[in-house]
């Protein structure tokens, strides 16, 4: 399971149950988060490496990758460079394209009041914020990933308080160089790559235009799975709709 960020440590704990008992479950904190303390550069290549050798390390030659976010990029990624290791990927709420962003931009303003705009853009111009300013702007980054706001501010929160702290060297590190080579420049060499078995599940709510997932399943010719009434962490408002659907991937993947 591939967690998001990038620069977040892993939150899939709230998710992994839902395939308790069908195979093995394996998370990690991705280099220079959570546990896994770094210093250095971070780029794809040493991220995907990190994943193959921990494959290695659990002695999994081939393994069902479950993406969520920027997870999800890891994932094609990593598909990418080994996809001989990948017998099923699913990709949760991303890859986010280009095509996605003005849609997502626009959507999470439109979420948002011009005073929590304000707020947000003048806690991202302190340069060393405190613990309290650091939860409140993740919150105020965050609530409107949810598609009730009510519920998603009081989420938000509690994430903000729990996912720390952030790397935010990784993530602009990363974000760098998500952009100056977009995803979208290998989808033909990716469609040629992907196991068979691979799908893609949104949340109809998440401010990342679905619109834009639906366009990249049309392209690399794959299933996707619209949430009704959930966001970007479709878990956390419809839980039993995607423990249904986690449950039957996997449980197809490994041959249930």
């Amino acid at each position: 399971m591939l967690h998001g960020g990038p620069g977040l440590p892993d939150y899939l704990g709230d998710v992994a149950p839902a395939i308790a008992g069908l195979a093995p479950v394996h998370r990690y904190d991705q280099r220079g988060t959570g546990g896994s303390r770094w210093q250095g550069r971070h780029t794809f290549a040493r991220h995907v490496a990190d994943l193959a050798e921990l494959l290695d390390g659990w002695d999994a030659p081939q393994a069902v990758l479950i993406g969520h976010s920027y997870g999800a990029d890891l994932a094609v990624r990593f598909c990418l460079a080994h996809p001989e290791r990948v017998a099923a990927v699913l990709l949760m709420c991303g890859p986010m394209t280009d095509e996605g962003r003005p849609g997502y931009r626009a959507e999470r303003d439109r979420r948002m009041s011009p005073a929590r705009q304000e707020r947000l853009r003048e806690l991202e111009g302190i340069p060393r914020r405190t613990d309290d300013q650091e939860v409140e702007l993740l919150a105020l980054s965050w609530f409107t990933d949810h598609a009730d706001p009510d519920h998603g501010w009081r989420r938000a929160v509690r994430s903000a308080r729990r996912r720390r702290p952030v790397n935010w060297e990784m993530n602009r590190e990363l974000g760098a160089e998500r952009r100056a080579d977009p995803i979208e420049q290998h989808l033909d060499e990716l469609r040629g790559c992907l196991p068979p078995r691979t799908e893609i599940l949104g949340g109809a709510a998440d401010p990342r235009p679905v619109s834009a997932l639906e366009s990249l399943a049309r392209t690399l010719g794959v299933p996707l799975t619209r949430i009704d009434g959930a966001g970007h962490e479709p878990w956390l408002e419809e839980p039993d709709a995607v423990r249904a659907h986690l449950r039957r991937f996997v449980r197809a993947a490994v041959g249930h």
